[in-house]
């Protein structure tokens, strides 16, 4: 199978990641699952979290932990593999402290990784814009990072899923795209 870029989006515990999986394990290659957390040994309930994800996974899954260099995985990953990278927001998180220009080009680089790779990717992204806007400075950066993220891998997905409430909708079938993504 040739290169499929996949965008699964969605607020949390709406079974976006289950929803990935379940893709993943659709594709018929190996799949490396790209887990873009940090486990603090203080965290327990994330540690708890992190662990449901662990089991739910099939076995013969591999596991690469990718805090920071995600397009650096994407790029050397071996053929014929799928990525399931979960999450883009943890990620961004990971590099929330990046001035606005060194995110700009992070980003690039990550949009180029996903052109490039003949690899079927699949990344899981959270919706965090549909409450309302964070009334303090870091967390409007980080909203705002990544919408404007998201939307810039819709414009050059193969598909976009958006999960909510534990159901699964096809917005490349359903929606209609925007041209313009600028970051406004």
């Amino acid at each position: 199978m040739s290169r499929h870029l996949i965008l699964v989006t969605g607020p949390s515990r709406s079974g976006k990641s289950e929803w990935a999986e379940d893709l993943a394990a659709q594709v018929g290659n190996p799949v490396i699952y790209v887990a873009t957390s940090q486990l603090d040994p203080a965290d327990l309930e994330w540690r708890s979290r992190v662990q449901r994800h662990r089991d739910r996974r099939p076995k013969n899954w591999t596991t690469q932990a990718v805090p920071l260099h995600l397009a650096s995985a994407i790029a050397t990953a071996p053929a014929d593999h799928c990525l399931l990278v979960d999450s883009l927001g943890t990620w961004l998180t990971n590099c929330l402290d990046q001035p606005e220009e060194d995110w700009e080009k992070t980003t690039q680089i990550l949009l180029v990784s996903l052109q490039s790779t003949s690899n079927t990717v699949i990344l899981v992204a959270e919706e965090t814009g549909w409450g309302v806007v964070p009334a303090y400075p870091l967390g409007r950066t980080f909203r705002d990072r990544l919408g404007h993220l998201t939307r810039q891998i819709s414009a050059i997905a193969d598909t976009v899923y958006l999960v909510t409430a534990g159901y699964a909708l096809n917005l490349s079938q359903l929606g209609t795209p925007l041209k313009n993504i600028s970051q406004r």
